[in-house]
């Protein structure tokens, strides 16, 4: 066992108050939370104790939506807006992509997840395998999402990757997804309507991210993407919309009916000028949120603090309120609510019996001080450099700076430099 002690605990079992006590974990899970006895102390057997010396023991961060194996075009297609950096520059120099290329910039991004408190990713992506493989080497946690798009071929693929990799190893998960309305025939689309009710299912894809997504679906189908999906029963399960920038009020009803997740990704929006999701009014209709980050070609870091920040932040400049989205909200958000839209309900919370997927936010430092309200500071004025430790499944995988995947990080960024060099050429 691991003890976490002499610190302040936030469970997120409820809101974000913070306790004293203790955290114990076994094995992959949290095996104590609270204050034991002295009889309890005297019968337990700790392999390592931690003093967090008044530091913040908390649930790890998730990051909801993103591309792991994007790092490659970190700072390579900038300032161009969505369609032309996603056609001409990104879609070009994907197609040279081998499973070796995702191998290594899989394990780049997992580096800077457990850097920012992040054990756990939605992702979004091809070559599955390799990607699998990066993760359980590295013992980080990933939901993978089906990325299919273009005819209903390609459903049988997703069908066999869903069966699969639901079985391969415990850190590893997959849900039914496409890429998007505008990169799947009608077809597909009527397809995966059908897998979700065959397997009853939540299904996952970008939505409504541009306002040229959302025009040009009208024109094709006379409805919005998020009316087009309902219609087909893509929703009939619930399911996890990635973006939603452009919504309508109609849209918002139905994620709320449905019990769809709408996963925010503030500074992607930002970068490429896609707009501001309206958030505050999401969380008013009592539709579920989570945050993600989108790739690190497009935000272009994988940072959940920022996104943290971001999306307190801009829902006050649009509503031209100050009180907007309150930092409560943001934080449950990046941890509970993230964890839910990813299907991870045993990953969400401090509780016993849950996974020991926790973080460590070290509070002695100037910009967490002084303490007057913790969850305001991790949001509106921390840092990933306030990340101590990131436990993943009761494995301590970062901690003052080292990591701990099996991996040195130079040779990571080593073979990323190689790659990017080889595609370039």
């Amino acid at each position: 066992m691991i003890r976490f002690y002499n610190g302040r605990i936030m469970t997120m079992a409820e809101d974000c108050s913070v306790t004293s006590g203790e955290v114990w974990t076994d094995g992959d899970k949290i095996a104590f939370v609270g204050t034991p006895s002295a009889e309890q102390l005297k019968a337990a057997s700790f392999e390592r104790e931690i003093d967090l010396d008044g530091d913040l023991l908390m649930p790890s961060f998730k990051n909801a939506h993103t591309h792991s194996a994007m790092t490659f075009l970190r700072s390579y297609a900038d300032d161009l807006p969505l369609q032309d950096w996603l056609f001409t520059k990104v879609f070009p120099m994907e197609a040279k992509l081998t499973g070796e290329h995702i191998y290594w910039l899989t394990k780049l991004a997992i580096l800077e997840y457990l850097t920012t408190g992040v054990t756990a990713s939605f992702d979004m992506y091809f070559e599955p395998d390799a990607y699998v493989k990066a993760n359980i080497e590295s013992g980080f946690r990933t939901v993978l999402c089906g990325s299919i798009s273009g005819e209903p071929s390609n459903l049988d693929r997703l069908e066999g990757y869903m069966k699969r990799f639901n079985k391969m190893h415990p850190l590893i998960s997959y849900r039914l997804g496409f890429h998007a309305e505008y990169t799947a025939s009608r077809e597909l689309l009527e397809g995966m309507g059908e897998l979700a009710r065959r397997y009853k299912l939540p299904v996952s894809t970008h939505n409504s991210e541009t306002a040229k997504e959302v025009r040009e679906c009208k024109e094709r189908y006379g409805m919005t993407p998020t009316e087009l999906f309902d219609s087909l029963g893509i929703f009939d399960y619930g399911g996890t919309c990635f973006h939603c920038v452009h919504v309508s009020d109609r849209d918002l009803e139905i994620f709320r009916d449905r019990g769809v997740y709408v996963v925010t990704c503030p500074g992607s929006n930002s970068k490429l000028a896609s707009g501001i999701a309206p958030v505050t009014k999401m969380l008013k209709m009592g539709i579920k949120l989570g945050i993600g980050t989108d790739g690190p070609s497009s935000n272009n870091c994988l940072d959940i603090f920022r996104e943290m920040f971001l999306t307190a932040a801009l829902q006050k400049l649009a509503e031209n309120d100050a009180a907007a989205c309150p930092a409560g909200e943001v934080l449950r958000a990046a941890t509970v609510g993230s964890a839910h839209a990813m299907g991870l309900f045993d990953c969400d919370i401090i509780a016993e019996g849950k996974q020991a997927d926790l973080v460590v936010v070290d509070l002695m430092q100037p910009n967490m001080q002084p303490i007057n309200a913790i969850a305001e500071n991790i949001v509106y004025s921390g840092s990933k450099t306030n990340v101590r430790l990131t436990m993943c499944a009761g494995k301590v995988l970062y901690e003052r700076g080292e990591f701990f995947i099996g991996e040195d990080a130079k040779r990571i960024y080593a073979k990323s430099n190689e790659i990017i060099n080889s595609l370039r050429d």
